[in-house]
């Protein structure tokens, strides 16, 4: 085999799954990946197995799997996803299961399991690179930790004849660097193909971002069929070259602009980006027009990988109280300013102890403040929203209720009241050793 396809079937946990079933029907592939797995996401994920322990997978894993398990075993398209999440092998059972409701045949499904490194963790001394605190500081706060594992073992399940790998943890290019090593044969030393593989997987890893979905701005980068957005495929060489495009008739673009803005999404030094399997070097990369909604990408490399792993540390930071509320009409915003006073007032009256506060109306100055939001005109509508960082859910509580209390206490026309009280999951990331993160590998056959 000298080309294969790679399909990138999501970039994020609630990401559209039509246009996987396109690609999964019509895409010609040979692998179909779906990146679900954010660093908060697995956090919570932790927390709802903790609740039920046959949970912590994706919550939409089961209706993508109904939706693209059949085409992709009528196509013989591999799945590789880590929407494993914190529960990789309750995952895997979940797909078995759905491909015997389906009467697919002979399906070999392989759950990759072995990020969770809170025990080692708890077990060592370690700081927190965002703080420069201690692990230890966190107490029992901790909700998870889990390693960004490599692409070794979803290429070792695919060798062991997995259709379907599920992971929980591993780094996104994985996810398309292991089809690649197996289907190829790469030496895992060798760091310009490790590099080039996980180009690949970068400009895969976001699914829609690379096909003009994130790129799009009217007037001054117009890109057409956004609601039938094509998510990307790579065609990709044994020599690690490839070419991205999409299925012909979708909507979107793969253009040289919409690969670049890609290729530069989270990258802080491009020479030097870090990931389990390589320290890829995307600074020679090149990006060329091959062709209507093809893109050729050459010139990916890289040097050896890092000798410790990044581990992302989920932890219960505090809870957050919010409300919200409208004024439309003349003087709307002088209304809307009111009511900010009055619930920024009322909450020193009742005691309500908060550590970080947001006052704004939404329309005015919420994204970027008083200074830079300054107009010459005044909107007819607002939003008043005030937000509020507390160490006590039952503080929280009370910041949504006397926002909404404005209905009835506050300046004239108030309505479409909101409140909300809730967790904050905060992450943290810290280094181990490579070998305290130990792979492995459960297979699942009908």
């Amino acid at each position: 085999m000298q080309t294969i396809r790679i399909g990138g079937g999501a970039g994020y946990s609630g990401d559209r799954i039509e246009p996987a079933i396109e690609l999964a029907e019509h895409g010609r592939l040979d692998y179909l990946m779906f990146e679900c797995l954010a660093e908060r996401t697995i956090a919570l994920a932790q927390q709802a197995k903790l609740k039920d322990p046959g949970q912590g997978y994706d919550p939409l894993l089961a209706e993508r799997m109904r939706a693209v398990l059949r085409p992709c075993h009528a196509n013989r398209v591999k799945i590789v996803t880590n929407m494993g999440a914190a529960n990789p092998l309750a995952a895997a059972a979940l797909v078995r299961d759905i491909a015997r409701e389906l009467g697919l045949p002979r399906l070999k499904i392989a759950a990759i399991t072995g990020d969770d490194v809170l025990a080692a963790l708890r077990a060592g001394s370690f700081v927190l690179h965002d703080s420069g605190a201690p692990v230890s500081s966190l107490g029992e706060r901790i909700v998870s930790a889990n390693a960004y594992l490599g692409a070794q073992p979803i290429a070792e399940a695919l060798r062991a004849g997995a259709d379907v790998v599920i992971t929980g943890r591993v780094a996104d290019p994985a996810l398309a660097l292991g089809p690649l090593i197996h289907a190829f044969g790469w030496p895992m030393d060798d760091w310009r193909l490790m590099g080039a593989g996980t180009l690949a997987g970068h400009l895969l890893e976001c699914a829609g971002q690379v096909t003009g979905g994130y790129f799009a701005d009217p007037g001054k980068k117009d890109v057409a069929g956004l609601a039938r957005l094509g998510f990307p495929i790579a065609e990709i060489a044994r020599d690690g070259t490839f070419e991205l495009t999409k299925v012909a008739g979708s909507g979107g673009m793969v253009t040289e602009a919409t690969c670049k803005e890609q290729l530069l999404y989270e990258i802080h030094d491009p020479t030097r980006y870090l990931t389990p399997d390589v320290v890829a070097d995307f600074s020679r990369v090149t990006v060329r027009q091959a062709g209507p909604d093809r893109v050729a990408i050459a010139g990916g490399g890289g040097s050896p990988r890092p000798d410790t792993l990044k581990v992302s540390v989920g932890y219960l930071d505090s809870y957050i109280g919010e409300g919200q509320i409208s004024y439309a009409g003349p003087n709307a915003v002088a209304r809307g300013r009111l009511a900010l006073e009055i619930v920024a007032e009322r909450l020193a009256l009742i005691g309500v102890r908060h550590t970080e506060m947001r006052a704004e109306l939404i329309g005015v100055d919420a994204l970027h403040g008083a200074a830079l939001s300054r107009s010459g005109g005044e909107p007819y509508e607002v939003r008043a929203r005030v937000a509020a960082r507390t160490d006590s859910l039952r503080d929280a509580v009370r910041i949504g209720n006397e926002v909404e209390a404005l209905l009835t206490c506050g300046p004239a026309g108030g309505g479409g009241a909101f409140k909300a009280a809730r967790e904050v999951i905060a992450v943290q990331s810290t280094l181990i050793p490579r070998e305290l993160a130990k792979p492995a590998i459960d297979f699942l056959e009908m």
